[in-house]
């Protein structure tokens, strides 16, 4: 398993789109366009790749001077809780603090908050609709 930074507009980075697609998106009936993907060159995108093939992502957006959003978490469906999410939760928190970041927060599905919980995130609202379905924002400091 090897964990990289992706660079954006890259062969890895359509990977990338295609996992979150199929992923994120798809199951809610609902694609990205261009113009959200068009917000993400300012982003950092990780990856996780066996071989040359993604198996997990996120990506952190600036909200503020210390604080990153991560975004778009997804690991394949069969590889879940082989460790995969953990392993590229912990890069990204390693990447946030080695760039200054002091916080980070997410609009984490509901479905997904005991794994958050697990790496040290706390719910930070009550529960909220997003892309139609249950989130909660989450929050750890780094």
């Amino acid at each position: 398993m090897a964990l990289r930074l992706i660079d954006y507009g890259t062969p890895e980075y359509a990977q990338m789109v295609n996992l979150r697609n199929l992923l994120l998106r798809k199951p809610l009936g609902l694609l990205f366009n261009e113009s959200e993907l068009e917000k993400e060159k300012d982003d950092i995108l990780l990856g996780c790749f066996e071989d040359e093939k993604l198996e997990g992502c996120c990506l952190l957006t600036k909200v503020a001077l210390d604080t990153v959003r991560l975004r778009q978490m997804a690991v394949i469906s069969g590889l879940q809780g082989k460790g995969i999410g953990k392993v590229l939760m912990q890069f990204a928190e390693n990447i946030a603090r080695d760039r200054g970041y002091k916080k980070i927060i997410m609009h984490a599905r509901k479905s997904a908050t005991g794994f958050y919980e697990k790496s040290g995130y706390k719910k930070a609202s009550d529960e909220f609709e997003e892309v139609t379905i249950p989130h909660f924002i989450m929050e750890k400091d780094l």
